[in-house]
């Protein structure tokens, strides 16, 4: 299988480096120091006390990597628009692409029943310019679980946690997603194939959207954001609200909102990637976590009160930051 992995930090990384110890050839998309880096020593994983290198061949231009059996996005989301149509020299008419991202992908309603079938989400996917360049139809999902970060330019850290559910939203592209599951269990993560895709990318991102922009805004641990009685109940609010929009496109989350946040709850201190982001300066996943809230909302006539006020904060805030 011949793979471009377009973004080489803690995620796409590791996906990288899994499916070149597979034996697949592999393609890295980079830039800066990273691309140089990588070409220089190959992906290096830290995983406790021991590194190991993956090589793969590395790139800052699509057109010279080409067409590709498989793409896998692995980009903050809100810089995918900006750079989508730099990426078609790497998709075919047969070319696999995979979303593994935070939030809601671009596809997501491409393909679905229900109210909403069919249109595009501007929070992720502004005037359908990611559409246009990476088709829906070619595309399935990749739900990541677990944790990494980057010690430097192509240097990863492994985290806690090392599942990915991946699965298609078109039934045509079942098999491919569980022949790219295999592919990355070969490669040492815990993969499986899910035939509900969306739902499980739904279910973990009811759990992000509370905790995530409320983290940025107040720079508290969730520990704090839920041990305050006023910001639970703000969590809980805000996630009522989408799982009525759930609701409305027929995706269950499988729990009530208290005990989402009680198994939040069980983590203990910990920092969201949302703050992480804010306290590093770097631009935050805004519209893909929360702001596709509203939009659907509004699209489906269900009001999100709570997630319109915590989404005007949070713009405010990451723009008197300069992110």
């Amino acid at each position: 299988m011949r793979t471009a992995v377009v973004g080489a930090g803690a995620i796409g990384g590791l996906i990288a480096a899994a499916l070149a110890r597979a034996g697949h050839e592999v393609g890295v998309l980079a830039r800066g120091k990273t691309l140089a880096a990588i070409r220089a020593h190959g992906i290096r994983i830290v995983d406790g006390d021991k590194e190991t290198s993956a090589a793969v061949n590395a790139s800052g231009d699509a057109a010279a990597l080409g067409v590709q059996d498989c793409v896998v996005i692995a980009l903050k989301a809100q810089v995918l628009p900006g750079i989508a149509a730099s990426l078609r020299p790497l998709v075919g008419p047969d070319t696999l692409i995979v979303a593994a991202m935070n939030g809601l992908p671009w596809w997501f309603l491409d393909g679905a029943d229900g109210p909403l079938a069919g249109q595009t989400i501007d929070a992720v996917d502004p005037g359908g310019v990611v559409s246009a360049a990476l088709p829906g139809a070619q595309s399935i999902g990749c739900v990541v679980h677990l944790s990494s970060s980057t010690d430097a330019p192509g240097v990863i850290r492994r985290g806690r946690g090392n599942r990915l559910i991946l699965g298609a939203a078109r039934k045509p592209l079942a098999g491919r997603a569980q022949a790219l599951a295999a592919a990355l269990a070969a490669g040492g993560f815990e993969a499986v194939a899910s035939d509900d895709i969306r739902t499980e990318i739904w279910a973990k991102l009811w759990g992000n959207m509370n905790m995530n922009p409320l983290s940025a805004l107040t720079g508290s641990t969730a520990d704090r954001l839920l041990g305050d009685p006023l910001t639970h109940q703000l969590a809980l609010r805000m996630m009522e609200e989408a799982d009525a929009i759930g609701r409305r496109l027929g995706l269950s989350t499988g729990m009530s909102a208290p005990e989402r946040v009680a198994v939040t709850r069980k983590l203990g201190a910990f920092k969201t990637s949302m703050l992480q982001d804010m306290e590093a300066g770097r631009p935050l996943e805004i519209d893909p976590i929360l702001g596709v809230f509203p939009e659907l909302g509004r699209k489906l006539d269900v009001p999100t009160p709570y997630c319109d006020a915590v989404l005007g904060l949070l713009r405010q805030r990451a723009a008197n930051s300069g992110l």
